[in-house]
């Protein structure tokens, strides 16, 4: 497997990485490091796209990635996010390729580059994604017709026409995702409609993260809280934003960030 994208990390940077995601010790690039350091950056790194409504843009850099999630205590969007994740990974010896994917909406409309995803190890390999929100808990094995059940749902990779492989969660489509691997400046174009008021991630904010039983995510002023109990919605008043942001999903934005934000959020109807 011939690796793309982001370099490896150095041996510090590494290990605060690991620290982050609640890992003491390098661990050996197995199938079981790989299942736990999924989980982990799930629960611990959230999904968020809190910078495109406080006006600072996203570029297409694995340094800032990495600076964003260990310094300063940040999620970020798939780009981001995955992109910080393959170099970490591949800092611990696994091999990794950045594939293009498609996401499925209603429209039909299908957005070059729209999502990257990650393909690790070689001959036994797996589909690898921190950065789609509620997606799959744990890799799931590169074999297509199968089913693979954890405790986010059921998935399957399906072939289809055409060379790619559509990933399906509980009988409804996810994505579809390229096979040829990819560079990290590929995404150029995705990332930079992902910023336009084109793009549904312009139009609300959005902070989310797997939780032990279920999930917990901010919807600009709204907190929604998933679990064995159901849901639970609850309107945050501007001024308990940052404390939110802080308490459920250890989120500390920046003074200006966090004015930036909270004027833009402020004239929004919660939901």
């Amino acid at each position: 497997m011939t690796p793309t994208g982001a370099d490896a990390l150095d041996d510090a940077t590494r290990d605060r990485y690991l620290a982050r995601l609640g890992v003491d010790l390098v661990p050996p690039p197995t199938v079981d490091t790989l299942r736990r350091l999924h989980r982990a950056h799930l629960e611990r790194v959230p999904f968020e796209n809190l910078d495109l409504h406080a006006g600072r843009r996203i570029e297409l850099d694995v340094d800032r990635f990495v600076a964003k999630i260990l310094d300063e205590h940040r999620g970020g969007f798939c780009y981001e996010l995955n992109g910080a994740f393959a170099a970490l990974l591949r800092s611990l010896g696994f091999d990794v390729e950045l594939l293009e994917a498609h996401v499925h909406d209603d429209s039909g409309r299908v957005q070059p580059f729209d999502h990257v995803c990650l393909r690790v190890g070689d001959i036994d390999s797996y589909l690898v994604d921190v950065g789609f929100g509620d997606g799959f808990d744990e890799p799931i094995p590169f074999v297509t017709g199968r089913d693979h059940v954890d405790t986010s749902g059921t998935f399957r990779l399906d072939a289809v026409d055409g060379g790619s492989v559509g990933l399906v969660r509980d009988g409804e489509p996810q994505y579809r995702f390229l096979l040829a691997p990819r560079r990290l400046l590929d995404f150029t174009p995705g990332c930079d409609f992902h910023q336009s008021p084109e793009s549904h991630f312009t139009k609300r904010a959005v902070c989310s993260r797997r939780t032990s039983d279920g999930r917990v995510t901010l919807r600009d002023l709204r907190l929604i809280r998933t679990g064995p109990a159901g849901r639970v919605e609850i309107d945050i008043p501007e001024l308990q934003l940052h404390d939110t942001l802080r308490r459920e999903f250890g989120v500390d934005l920046r003074p200006e960030l966090l004015q930036r934000l909270t004027t833009s959020l402020s004239s929004r109807p919660a939901g």
